[in-house]
């Protein structure tokens, strides 16, 4: 087959989304023997890196990159509809988008949602990001042979909210790849000065990560003898969370690039991750292979990839929260338990079976299609 395929969102580093693309681009570079890929990248001020490039051209597929903002390929194909994806590519059995646009096309399409946090929870996402997204799902609906979502918590989003047939739809869990570094670790603790045991979490700074009430919750804890080390990119309406640090070991490190951000995994006391809703909630499972013990929200995928891995809270409740913080800061034996199964668990979440169902998926929707 020649399958096209969006890979725009690669760039956003930081962001759960260009995660999922690079796994998911390195998953068909280095299984995919058979299939002729076209990769279409376009963005007006960002690069694709030039290993990946470099490495698509070395497997004998295709790049295709473009010069556009992704805010003209929104107004280009999800308002106005306009430009085929076939006129981009050329021939192509299938089309697969994610997360931002949806170009029209005569070729079958296939499209991955993550979540749809922007329905269940308005609030709590960018406007700009609730508009996009609600254009964009109007042509999946329409138009889209095959739905892949990345957990049965997100399917049952898209039967319920979108009601999209739910035969269209197959849950495939994204891999998670982990970056471990071994070296000097103790070097990289000190150049963030985490001195003392420090419970993490990370995810970029916005209402539906729920940093602000996690923040509470440790502020009415009665120890000092613990640190919260939130990590993450600003996000959209996040100084109320910054405004809200009442103590001196609540800290805010921004950004932390992944060889480094992996040594925080393994040396943190424990990884608590409060989100209001997730598709998938990649942290979690990074935070499981890098040995630590997670807690983490009973709503949506959240309780579905931790299973019993995970202390669960509830993430409305400041009181639930602050009680699991309690439980894991005093339980050395809970925490030990919680690691030995987060590190079971994790190993469910490989890029090769993301692959392997992607592509048999496909194969037969299009056999299927061609009878």
């Amino acid at each position: 087959m020649r399958i096209g395929i969006d890979i725009s969102q690669i760039v956003y580093q930081g962001t759960g989304v260009a995660r999922f693309t690079n796994g998911l681009v390195n998953a068909i570079l280095d299984s995919d023997k058979k299939n002729q890929w076209i990769f279409f990248f376009s963005s007006l001020r960002n690069h694709l890196d030039q290993k990946l490039r470099t490495k698509i051209i070395n497997r004998n597929h295709r790049l295709i990159n473009y010069k556009l903002p992704p805010s003209l390929l929104s107004f280009m194909w999800n308002r106005l509809h306009l430009l085929n994806a076939e006129h981009i590519t050329g021939p192509v059995d299938w089309f697969i988008t994610s997360d931002w646009t949806e170009p029209p096309g005569k070729v079958n399409k296939a499209t991955i949602v993550h979540d749809l946090a922007f329905m269940r929870y308005p609030e709590t996402v960018d406007p700009l990001i609730r508009k996009t997204q609600k254009l964009r799902l109007k042509w999946v609906k329409k138009e889209s042979a095959v739905i892949f979502a990345d957990s049965q918590a997100t399917k049952d989003d898209i039967i319920d909210l979108l009601k999209i047939d739910k035969k269209k739809i197959f849950i495939n869990y994204p891999g998670v790849d982990i970056n471990e570094n071994k070296n000097n670790p103790a070097g990289i603790l000190d150049e963030y000065r985490l001195n003392k045991p420090f419970i993490l979490t990370v995810g970029k700074l916005e209402p539906r990560k729920n940093i602000l009430r996690l923040i509470q919750a440790f502020n009415s804890l009665r120890t000092d003898s613990v640190d919260l080390i939130i990590v993450g990119d600003k996000g959209w309406g996040e100084t109320a969370s910054q405004d809200a640090i009442a103590k001196k070991n609540v800290r805010f490190l921004g950004y932390v690039p992944d060889d480094k951000l992996s040594v925080l995994y393994s040396k943190c006391l424990f990884f608590i991750y409060p989100s209001i809703w997730e598709g998938f909630g990649y942290p979690v499972i990074e935070a499981m292979k890098h040995g630590a013990a997670v807690a983490t929200s009973n709503t949506s995928s959240l309780k579905e990839i931790g299973r019993d891995s995970a202390l669960l809270f509830d993430p409305q409740s400041e009181k639930s929260i602050q009680q699991a913080l309690e439980k894991l800061i005093t339980d050395n034996e809970l925490r030990n338990g919680l690691k030995q199964k987060g590190l079971m668990n994790a190993t469910r979440f490989t890029w090769k079976n993301y692959y392997n169902k992607l592509i048999n998926t496909l194969n037969s929707v299009y056999q299927t299609s061609a009878v």
